[in-house]
């Protein structure tokens, strides 16, 4: 009698049945599971088998070669991708969060005048070619890190730094984007540059102050500029009209005055003339014009005989005719 109260009894055919059952499973299992992808609305599935690439897959179930025979990628080819330079994006929400601690050394860079400006700036990018994307560079993410920050470095040392600060930040932006879309071309990697935004530009810490107190007196002489120039614009178009104005009733003065004197000329003229040609009808016309523009200004009238003695009483001549009352 053996020792142990209980004793269990293995047939190894039984072991040997459903082991091979398991283990034959247990590979339909991992085959199932390796061999079923499925590809997001906005991605594409690159499938690459035994190392070399095979075929591109769009989105939905897609079946590749189990146990690693393939190997798929999904690449966002319809998703905008950006890369952060100077600062990272610790919580994006409503009001989002930012961290610049450890960055300085993407964003220190040096200015065309041998001035230092801290450059923080963002871009956006789409793949548009997996393939490229995958195999023409090695490890697309980080070479266009640093082909974006080679061509902010390139063109922020070709300006001054007032124009990175001020004026020049979009001209700087556009400019960037366009470089670097070309050096995304010459190397083929498959990425197209949507926008470069420059997120912040300031001096260095040290000399922020400083900056700030010249940038204040600029724009102060800028307004007063701008004031002494809307003064200007207000006063001198007005002193101008008025001038014109005068000279013009001058002109106008002495236009009339010339045209009268030219006419009293004329008509003494052709009085003169008419005088010539008949003295006493011209006399007797002339002594009638001017009785008949004086007497219409004189109160009361007597007319009498040169050769007469006596005025009638009836006359009222002693009397001065009243005013009458307006």
């Amino acid at each position: 009698m053996s020792d142990n109260k209980y004793e269990i009894n293995i047939d190894p055919d039984w072991v040997k049945k459903y082991a091979l059952r398991i283990v034959v499973g247990f590979l339909l299992l991992a085959g199932a599971v390796t061999s079923t992808k499925t590809v997001g609305p906005e991605e594409e599935g690159v499938v690459v088998q035994l190392g070399q690439y095979n075929r591109t897959v769009l989105p939905g179930l897609n079946f590749i070669l189990p146990y690693g025979l393939e190997t798929m990628y999904k690449i966002p080819v319809q998703r905008q991708l950006k890369q952060e330079f100077g600062f990272r994006t610790t919580s994006a929400s409503r009001q989002s969060e930012y961290s610049k601690s450890s960055f300085g050394d993407e964003s220190m860079m040096l200015t065309g005048d041998l001035n230092l400006t801290d450059v923080e700036w963002v871009v956006q990018y789409r793949i548009v070619d997996s393939y490229k994307y995958l195999f023409r560079v090695r490890n697309a993410e980080k070479t266009l890190r640093d082909m974006s920050e080679a061509a902010m470095r390139k063109i922020v040392g070709d300006r001054t730094v007032n124009e990175v600060l001020t004026v020049g930040r979009q001209e700087v932006a556009s400019s960037v984007e366009v470089l670097l879309q070309e050096m995304c071309d010459e190397y083929e990697n498959g990425i197209r540059i949507d926008q470069v935004v420059l997120q912040d530009v300031n001096p260095p810490e040290p000399v922020k102050p400083s900056f700030n107190a010249v940038n204040e007196a600029q724009q102060e002489r800028e307004t007063l500029i701008n004031q002494a120039e809307a003064e200007y614009n207000r006063v001198i178009p007005r002193a101008r009209g008025e001038a014109l104005e005068t000279v013009q009733l001058a002109e106008a003065y002495a236009l009339n005055r010339v045209n009268r004197a030219q006419g009293e000329s004329t008509r003494f003229n052709n009085l003169f003339e008419a005088y010539i040609k008949a003295p006493e009808v011209t006399k007797q016309r002339l002594y009638l014009e001017t009785m008949e523009r004086v007497l219409p200004k004189l109160g009361n009238k007597i007319i009498v005989d040169d050769k007469g003695n006596n005025v009638l009483p009836l006359l009222n001549i002693d009397k001065v005719k009243p005013t009458p009352t307006p």
